[in-house]
């Protein structure tokens, strides 16, 4: 897919125009449809260069995993990997008119790729809107793999979740997973994949 430089023809609320296009674009490919992701690497380049990372195949790290490597800590097997930890994963939690949350390799809330780093607050980028993509944490400089995308403004997350991406193309596929039947623990009731992850830098 190629890069995508003004916003898709969706309704007003739905798709954001692109802030750099010099910032780089992930494609999250779903069962429900792809999202297109821009990543705010002139605002949260920690941020950005942690998802980036863990969204890439390494093949450096195939031979021999290391932490100089863009690897990630299975935590089922306790394997160091060097293949995309999002690829084949699930979005685990979806609350309608609130966010869908993904990037758990346990697919449960638990998981994350074995280690935590540091918020990263921008005082431009807040939970505005529908569309927003932010690090989930379990509190203050817990971030690892997972991140959430908003289905509307969520302005009490600000200064607790660290915004790094918006949605410029698929927002209609994320409003459909914000639908769909969940359980007791806001789990979907059919899997919500993640297939494939391309970046175009």
């Amino acid at each position: 897919m190629g890069r995508v430089f003004r916003r898709a023809l969706l309704p007003e609320n739905m798709a954001r125009d692109v802030h750099n296009p010099d910032n780089p674009q992930v494609t999250l490919q779903t069962n429900h449809g792809d999202i297109v992701v821009e990543l705010f690497a002139d605002r949260a380049p920690k941020t950005v260069e942690n998802f980036l990372g863990l969204a890439r195949h390494d093949p450096a790290a195939d031979a021999e995993p290391a932490r100089d490597t863009n690897t990630w800590e299975d935590p089922k097997t306790g394997e160091v990997r060097g293949d995309s930890l999002y690829e084949g994963i699930v979005f685990h939690r979806v609350i309608d008119d609130f966010m869908i949350q993904g990037g758990d390799p346990m697919e449960n809330g638990r998981g994350g790729p074995g280690y935590e780093f540091a918020d990263e607050f921008h005082d431009d980028l807040t939970h505005d809107g529908p569309g927003i993509l932010s690090m989930a944490n379990s509190g203050p400089n817990t971030n690892g793999s997972q991140f959430f995308i908003t289905l509307d403004a969520t302005p009490h997350l600000d200064g607790k979740h660290a915004v790094f991406g918006q949605v410029i193309d698929g927002m209609d596929v994320v409003e459909e997973i914000g639908g769909v039947p969940t359980g007791r623990n806001d789990d979907p009731r059919e899997a919500v994949e993640i297939e494939k992850v391309t970046v175009d830098e």
